[in-house]
């Protein structure tokens, strides 16, 4: 279909067709999700779902759209560099979207939840592309959507302390791994605040928290060992110490404060003090 008719769609203020069927709709969304034109993947494919989603057009049929986009983050999934990142990246901003309605509305099983997040989990320790903003081809942000869905799934009433924990590990397994490609794109700050999101839920308790953040301090610092001199150590600890200075920021400055706020931020300071030392002669 040309893009001139999703454009007169979209001018209209994003009605839902009645001239096709939703799911053949549905399905050419999806594939334009993976385009390398801007104008077609964030423009038109991304505001269409979004906005039905967020309308109930979706809402009897929510899972097998959430199923659709937990598909999409398999395709191409270990590439580098190449297009196909994009299907990953704006397939998990997507699913973020049907997890947040979900988490509003109560329309989804609490295995089907948990199954997505388990996908998701391992699509984002997995993906090798964390480029931010692509030339000629626009954003990517496969790092920073998944951080979005990590905090959809975080507010989930479906997900309990064990599986809260899990999304705590998935992020510092995400920051520890994340050596080689500098993010740029405010990708550990969206980290930061799903983070966030799993602390407000009140679940997981402090004797959890402690250990996780020095987890992530010892990966923060250049100057430590982190197994000796392989590759630019700033480089390689540069997702860590921006993580770990985001949410500094989130405990101190966001709203609705989780009660470990005062504690946590002891530990994060002292993380930051020890991981910053030659900064702080």
């Amino acid at each position: 279909m040309a893009a001139g008719y999703w454009r007169d769609v979209m001018s209209g203020g994003l009605p839902v067709p009645t001239d096709r069927p939703l799911d053949e709709l549905t399905a050419e969304l999806t594939s334009m999700l993976g385009s390398p034109d801007p104008a077609l993947r964030d423009g038109l494919a991304y505001p269409a779902l979004s906005t039905w989603i967020a309308r109930g057009v979706y809402d009897d049929l929510l899972a097998g759209l959430g199923d659709g986009m937990a598909t999409g983050l398999e395709v191409g999934l270990g590439g580098r560099g190449d297009d196909s990142v994009f299907r990953r990246a704006w397939s998990v901003r997507v699913l973020g979207d049907v997890l947040a309605r979900d988490n509003e509305m109560r329309l989804l099983t609490a295995d089907q939840v948990v199954r997505w997040g388990d996908r998701v989990a391992t699509w984002l320790v997995r993906e090798q592309d964390l480029r931010g903003w692509v030339p000629e081809k626009g954003w990517a942000r496969a790092l920073a959507h998944g951080a979005d869905a990590l905090a959809a799934l975080a507010a989930s009433p479906h997900l309990g302390a064990p599986e809260e924990t899990v999304l705590l590990d998935v992020v510092a397994d995400r920051l520890v791994l994340t050596q080689d490609q500098v993010p740029v794109d405010g990708s550990t700050d969206r980290l930061a605040r799903a983070t966030m999101a799993v602390l407000r839920r009140e679940l997981v308790p402090f004797k959890v928290l402690e250990p996780w953040v020095a987890r992530i301090a010892a990966h923060a610092s250049p100057y430590g060992a982190l197994g000796g001199p392989v590759g630019d150590p700033l480089a390689r600890t540069a997702a860590s110490q921006a993580f770990l200075r985001a949410l500094h920021l989130q405990l101190l400055l966001a709203p609705e404060p989780p009660s470990v706020r005062s504690d946590l931020l002891l530990v994060v300071v002292a993380a930051l003090r020890d991981t910053n030392a030659d900064h702080l002669l």
